[in-house]
């Protein structure tokens, strides 16, 4: 049985960090696609993930009177991120698939303009630049099942960060002090 205290926190801080998923895509959408190309735009999104994660543990640790064990840390992390993925997901696939499939073609096009340029300032040879752009080509990141997959990838990047951060927060016992 999941502790009240970590269900609530993991169930609002899911939905606060999906939410704020969706407003940060909405954003870039409606400013500039190719922000969605921007490294700083990706390291500013990966600031929220990282503060709301400090934030939820530390509230949930607070609320358990200092008191947060490995599992109930992770356990915690863990259904906020999966909720959070789960509503960011929808929307993207209700965004890119419904409401304008044509912005999905103009980040791809973006994409490959970007990473051919990455590509070529970093004097990549033609042969692996032409491998890479008919690789993007063929994928669509966007399409239903691109999104699946990419979060099939997002969960396993959710674990291993989740069991960093409960290490990090889990309380120190009698002999670790």
């Amino acid at each position: 049985m999941i502790n009240e205290i970590i269900k609530k926190n993991g169930i609002t801080f899911g939905v606060i960090t999906g939410i704020g998923s969706a407003l940060i895509t909405t954003l870039i959408y409606t400013i500039d696609l190719e922000l969605f190309t921007s490294w700083w735009v990706g390291v500013l999104s990966m600031v929220f993930y990282i503060v709301i994660a400090i934030v939820l543990l530390s509230k949930t640790k607070k609320e358990l009177n200092g008191i947060l064990n490995f599992k109930d840390a992770f356990t915690t992390y863990f259904i906020s991120a999966i909720i959070g993925l789960v509503i960011s997901l929808a929307f993207n696939i209700i965004l890119f698939n419904f409401i304008d499939p044509s912005a999905k073609d103009a980040i791809k096009e973006l994409t490959i303009k970007y990473m051919m340029e990455t590509m070529t300032k970093f004097n990549a040879p033609a042969a692996t630049v032409n491998e890479a752009i008919n690789k993007l080509q063929e994928n669509d990141q966007f399409s239903i099942m691109g999104l699946l997959k990419g979060s099939l990838t997002n969960i396993i990047f959710i674990t291993i960060f989740g069991l960093i951060m409960a290490a990090f927060f889990k309380s120190k016992t009698s002999s670790q002090e």
